[in-house]
């Protein structure tokens, strides 16, 4: 991965650079909001600076999302994007960190992929909880030292991942096997 491009002016992307400078970070920026894509395997401690550091003191997750690359125009460091959108009060600063990662088994989101596997963020901020739980969910990316990676949003046993552009448009059978209730016996 490249440097940090130094015309990216965000106050905490040379705080980052200072404290962890043999990892190779990049910097985005789109419309005023900044994004710090770093290496899947710094995300915690990186996170956990962001955190704990008083220069930096984000001390609000806003949210955990990602986002499926698939058929993307051009060419990403990853299938998938892991998105942290991050919130200082005290400083009023917002950051978006990403971390891609690519996978190395075709599964279909049937079975899980090693390589979709990066640490949680709930031991830094607990409500980051049912946020990663519905990445899990929607699109299969396994969340290390979760305390409670289960399914939030589809029932236990669904086969896949809805939200990953390779899931087909009609489904899987699904709704073909779905009981209707009607209102007579509702």
């Amino acid at each position: 991965m490249a440097k940090l491009k130094p015309n990216l002016d965000h106050p905490t992307l040379p705080l980052v650079k200072e404290a962890f400078p043999d990892t190779s970070f990049r910097a985005t920026e789109f419309r005023g909001q900044t994004t710090l894509i770093v290496p899947p395997d710094d995300l915690h401690k990186v996170m956990q600076f962001l955190r704990d550091d008083p220069r930096c003191d984000y001390n609000f997750l806003s949210d955990v999302t990602a986002v499926d690359y698939l058929g993307y125009p051009s060419r990403m460091p990853g299938r998938f994007g892991v998105v942290f959108n991050i919130v200082s009060h005290k400083h009023n600063l917002r950051l978006f960190v990403k971390v891609f990662l690519d996978p190395t088994i075709d599964t279909k989101g049937i079975e899980p992929d090693p390589a979709l596997e990066i640490d949680s963020v709930t031991d830094i901020w607990p409500g980051a909880e049912w946020r990663e739980r519905e990445v899990y969910d929607m699109f299969g990316i396994r969340f290390r030292n979760h305390p409670d990676l289960r399914r939030i949003l589809m029932w236990k046993d669904f086969p896949a991942h809805p939200l990953r552009k390779d899931y087909p448009l009609r489904g899987r059978g699904e709704r073909e096997t779905y009981n209707i209730v009607g209102r007579d016996k509702s």
